[in-house]
């Protein structure tokens, strides 16, 4: 079993344990640009939305979590049950809502081509585009539908408006004008890439709902992962780290969760793909479990499951930390057996079982009075779900030194201490 490297008392190597490889071969020291991620929804299957239908563009507005160079767009069509026809994608700089900047819209081509036709359960990247983006910076990234797929391939909760055209082709419309639709969710697209300054890698937060965002205000970029962008963003010198959101609302380490609600396949089925699949992955950060333990989950049953995480990510030579779960008490489906499943298994990651280390989330966000319930300006009404400062919090714990970047950081200090 690897050693680990807890974030709460950090434990030195043994002699003679092994560090993972890195999943592309490390050039930090020389400074060869290589790319990386720098937005990646996690996707899932969604019915056919009566206005992103055939013959319409949709305009999404994405997060670039770091700067760079060529960026490249991958289009998805994962869980399509016939093959989606893009006639035209279009990679603009954003003005307001859906209007791009004048004179800033780049036409990608794929092998060349100005269309694309994505067969049922496969994806296509697009060639580079000549063009500079700025560490975070929102992106306008059309998508002219010609012939849809029949099941939608997208990311449900995007936290961000999307703008659906009349009929036809408005990819590099500057204007909204012709957009009069909105919705609340991208669609078709699984990944932005970048040539980076210098070859750091990609980090992937990996998650439910508390990774994904819900609950932090829309349209401002307050996921826990942006903030953690930010801070990685800000470290000078060194190797630059760039951050992707595998977060998924309702989705569960082991079971499935396909209804109408959403959710996903379980992380077991997901994680080769949304966090392994992504260019330069060095570190994935597995933070979930708490919807699994409202199911009546056991703890036995989750720690095999991060097992099994764990070993995916080391066949790859890729880094995985562990988080803690948060307190959830005062939530509906909380109850004092569930509350000990919940610290059996927090008792296990902090312990060093599977993970390479572990970030203490849950000892940053409990409440001193209660540490079963999240601190006051930490919780959302629900008592599940975080503000955004309760956001910030998650992505404050983090080391970066852990993630190959930064100085290294004092550790947590317990709510209970």
């Amino acid at each position: 079993m690897r050693a680990p490297i807890a974030f709460i008392t950090l434990i030195t190597l043994a002699a003679g344990a092994a560090l993972p490889l890195p999943a592309v071969a490390a050039v930090d020291e020389v400074g060869i640009p290589s790319r990386a991620g720098v937005w990646a929804p996690a996707v899932e299957a969604m019915p056919a939305d009566a206005g992103v239908v055939s013959d319409v563009t949709i305009r999404h507005v994405v997060y670039a979590s770091a700067g760079g160079s060529a960026p490249r767009v991958r289009v998805s069509n994962l869980y399509g049950t016939a093959p989606l026809v893009v006639g035209h994608v279009d990679l603009a700089e954003q003005s307001l809502g859906g209007v791009a900047k004048t004179g800033s819209h780049h036409r990608l081509t794929f092998g060349g081509a100005d269309t694309v036709t994505v067969p049922a359960g496969a994806e296509r990247f697009s060639d580079p585009a000549v063009m500079t983006v700025t560490a975070g910076q929102n992106l306008l990234i059309s998508v002219y539908v010609r012939e849809n797929p029949g099941v939608v391939t997208a990311h449900r909760h995007a936290l961000m408006n999307t703008y659906v055209s009349v009929p036809g082709d408005h990819a590099d419309d500057d204007s909204s004008a012709d957009f009069p639709g909105r919705r609340g969710s991208w669609y078709y697209l699984s990944g932005l890439d970048l040539l980076g300054p210098v070859a750091g890698g990609t980090i992937v937060a990996f998650g439910d709902s508390l990774t994904d965002g819900y609950s932090s205000t829309p349209l401002t970029n307050r996921r826990y992962p942006d903030y953690l962008a930010r801070r990685l963003d800000a470290v000078r010198g060194g190797a630059k780290r760039t951050v992707v959101n595998a977060g998924i609302a309702s989705n569960r380490v082991l079971r499935d969760s396909t209804g109408s609600t959403g959710g996903g396949l379980s992380a077991l089925n997901r994680f080769e793909h949304d966090a392994l699949s992504h260019e330069n992955v060095r570190s994935v950060i597995v933070f979930e479990g708490v919807n699994d333990i409202t199911g009546d989950a056991t703890a036995a049953q989750l720690q095999e499951g991060y097992q099994r995480l764990a070993d995916l990510a080391h066949q790859r030579g890729v880094t995985v930390y562990g988080a803690t779960i948060l307190p959830f008490g005062g939530f509906a489906a909380h109850n004092p057996a569930r509350e000990a499943v919940r610290q059996q298994v927090n008792d296990w990651i902090r312990a060093g079982n599977a993970f390479d280390g572990y970030f203490d989330f849950d000892a940053k966000v409990c409440d001193p009075a209660d540490r079963t319930r999240l601190r006051a300006d930490y919780a959302h009404s629900d008592s599940l779900h975080l503000t955004d400062a309760g956001m910030s919090a998650l992505a404050d714990t983090v080391d970066l030194f852990a993630l190959g970047t930064g100085p290294r950081q004092l550790p947590v200090t317990p709510c209970w201490a």
